[in-house]
């Protein structure tokens, strides 16, 4: 038996050495460098402990499961992003791209084998049960979370429709973990939505960047237009708690308020498919077998209308992608709290059996070059997001995460109150407008809309957008 393990030991240890050569030799062939030597001495180890777990382990255990459980560690443990996506979860993601997956509707992350909050979705399951960015979700039903991969957890709370599912979760400044139950729904994603605030003033919200957000985003700008009376005097773009999504997304949401062919982003990496500039330009933004330049509905007093855009710890990715542009290219004032700080690059890598690979593949830099990884884009004007040391961990960031793509310039912003105090009064001198203090509300107030509702009156945030841009004469600019 030892013998017949030992053999198919040394049949891994062949292919492995294989796809070692294949791979050496095709990134030889794109970066033309000299190849390095085989890792030979850790792959003897590996094969090894494969052989060890096959003869020894309490239970027999599959042979593909030892390999995709290798594989699984290979990836998580090169950043919190990179990930094996079997073929469940391919298919999910293809899904979730064009906007309608089933499940709870809750973006999460791993963290020291628990998983970790980043945003709950709007009009989903996990933001009615009241889902709090940095959360800890320590049970799912009654099996532990320790232990499992952050696809065996995804899995675990997709499901059936008006299926229930119990969560433990750990919530720091509350002594007792919190039980909720929820039921599962077939989560459809309305990437877009607006409203007018008031004559004159209009709310644009995305919630994710999917495959036609920037052709409904273009949608819903041309009706706001064409329904307001007179000149617009001001548009909220509001990103806040968007986890990021598609990268042509961000480009075409940013083209729709910039200037034609402006640099929006641009990433860096080891590959030259890696290493793009990305414009406001069709090309970068339109896909799929019609080029149609969606964005040439976008009324053309778009550009010009004075703008805020909303964003707080939960805007990630593509959402700090475009409030970067917007900032750099002083189209808008950014309002709010700290950005989450991901500022790389993950590509989807399909592999022959219908699974593939997340891999991160490139950082990316706003147009002035600044790159926001583990620190995220600055807010010109800082408001208080009204955590105390009870709610710290809504403040959940990429530096928070284990194993995040470190920037040797700099570390992130502090939002302490001495910090938010000093920023606020530069803010007041720089653009002559002072953020009214965050009102005490009683206990119970309802802080989201209503059922059918875009916008809360409660929305602090939201209505300090609406006053700054009330008080501007000119179309905004920063410097």
């Amino acid at each position: 038996m030892r013998s017949k393990i030992n053999q198919l030991a040394m049949l891994i240890a062949g292919v492995l050495i294989g796809v070692a050569i294949s791979l050496n030799y095709s990134a030889i062939a794109q970066r033309d460098i000299p190849p390095s030597p085989l890792p030979v001495e850790e792959l003897r180890a590996f094969t090894e402990v494969f052989g060890r777990v096959k003869s020894d382990y309490v239970e027999p255990v599959a042979d593909k499961k030892l390999i995709t459980e290798a594989i699984n560690g290979m990836l998580t443990g090169l950043d919190p992003h990179s990930a094996y996506l079997d073929q469940e979860a391919f298919r999910e993601l293809q899904v979730g791209t064009q906007g309608e997956f089933g499940g709870l509707g809750i973006e999460v992350g791993m963290e020291d084998g628990f998983v970790k909050v980043v945003a709950p979705i709007d009009d989903t399951p996990a933001a009615r049960a009241g889902l709090k960015p940095g959360d800890l979700i320590i049970k799912i039903d009654d099996t532990a979370v320790k232990g499992m991969t952050l696809n065996d957890a995804v899995k675990r709370m997709r499901g059936k429709p008006n299926s229930k599912i119990t969560l433990t979760l750990v919530r720091k400044g509350e002594t007792k973990p919190l039980v909720v139950t929820l039921t599962r729904a077939v989560i459809k994603i309305q990437s877009v939505k607006f409203t007018m605030l008031e004559p004159g003033y209009a709310y644009v919200r995305v919630t994710q960047f999917q495959e036609h957000t920037g052709e409904t985003l273009a949608k819903a700008l041309e009706k706001l237009y064409k329904e307001n009376a007179g000149p617009m005097k001001g548009l909220v773009l509001d990103l806040r708690n968007d986890p990021g999504g598609l990268l042509n997304g961000a480009v075409a949401v940013s083209a729709a308020f910039l200037p034609k062919d402006v640099l929006v982003v641009y990433t860096d990496g080891r590959t030259e498919d890696a290493k793009m500039k990305l414009n406001a330009t069709p090309d970068h933004y339109v896909r799929g077998r019609n080029k149609e330049d969606f964005l040439k509905r976008v009324p053309a007093a778009v550009k010009n209308t004075p703008m805020v855009v909303l964003v707080n710890g939960g805007s990630a990715s593509a959402s700090e992608i475009v409030a970067g542009a917007l900032q750099d290219h002083e189209r808008a004032v950014i309002l709010g709290q700290q950005t989450f700080g991901k500022g790389s690059v993950q590509t989807i890598l399909p592999l022959g059996n219908s699974t593939a690979i997340k891999l991160t593949t490139a950082r990316y830099y706003t147009p002035k070059g600044r790159s926001i990884r583990a620190k995220g884009i600055t807010p010109d004007i800082l408001l208080d997001d009204g955590a105390s040391d009870r709610s710290a961990a809504l403040k959940l960031r990429e530096a928070d995460l284990t194993k995040h793509l470190t920037e040797e310039a700099g570390t992130a912003a502090s939002t302490d109150e001495k910090a938010l105090a000093e920023a606020q009064a530069k803010a007041a001198k720089r653009f002559n407008f002072t953020p009214e203090p965050r009102p005490k509300l009683q206990e119970g107030t309802r802080i989201r809309p209503e059922p059918g509702q875009v916008v809360s009156p409660q929305d602090y945030e939201l209505n300090q957008a609406v006053a700054f841009l009330k008080s501007r004469q000119e179309p905004v600019k920063t410097n």
